[in-house]
């Protein structure tokens, strides 16, 4: 008897054991760098009737971070990384001040596009559903600050990252839409 509930036990569990887990997403995601492509992101404010689109291109490298190349409805360029938040001006890259609130938000988002989850679960709930062909990641805040910001963010995605939206608390949401280029998607 002993051996039959052990036998069932293992069976109920072993989908769990092989199914699609963070550790092999942030595996493959870190994998498929340096990866670039177009964006599309719209920010939807309760006060307004139509979302705020903005759209560009961007590149994300281990080594450089990510290059946010906005194009509409203005032509500007940022650079994100570990160190913070840098845009592009006649002089060259120039840090952004008075970032603490940015800049974490930019450590996130680098986080989420590496497949850092280890990063991530210190700050987050993570739930990933589906498989590594599709699949979903819901993320909520667990500190104080951070509730007072998002109640959720959800990343959905394949090989890469595809589409990421910001769910506020006061209402408002962003979704970001990335489109890989085609020779990223080659193996």
């Amino acid at each position: 008897m002993k051996h039959l509930v052990w036998t069932l036990l293992l069976g109920l569990l072993a989908p769990l054991a092989w199914g699609f887990e963070l550790a092999e997403l942030g595996a493959r995601l870190a994998a498929r760098q340096p990866v670039s492509g177009a964006f599309v992101q719209e920010k939807h404010l309760r006060a307004l009737p139509q979302p705020l689109v903005s759209q560009g291109r961007f590149e994300l490298s281990a080594a450089e971070g990510l290059l946010w190349q906005l194009r509409e409805p203005l032509a500007q360029d940022y650079r994100i990384s570990e160190r913070g938040i840098f845009r592009l001006g006649p002089d060259g890259w120039q840090a952004q001040p008075g970032q603490d609130a940015a800049s974490q938000q930019s450590r996130l988002f680098l986080a989420v596009l590496r497949g850092d989850h280890s990063g991530l679960a210190r700050d987050f709930e993570l739930d990933l559903q589906g498989s590594a062909e599709d699949w979903q990641l819901e993320m909520r805040p667990r500190g104080a600050l951070l509730k007072q910001i998002f109640s959720l963010i959800r990343i959905e995605g394949g090989a890469e990252v595809e589409q990421i939206e910001l769910l506020e608390t006061q209402g408002d949401r962003t979704r970001l839409r990335l489109t890989a280029d085609a020779a990223d998607h080659a193996d």
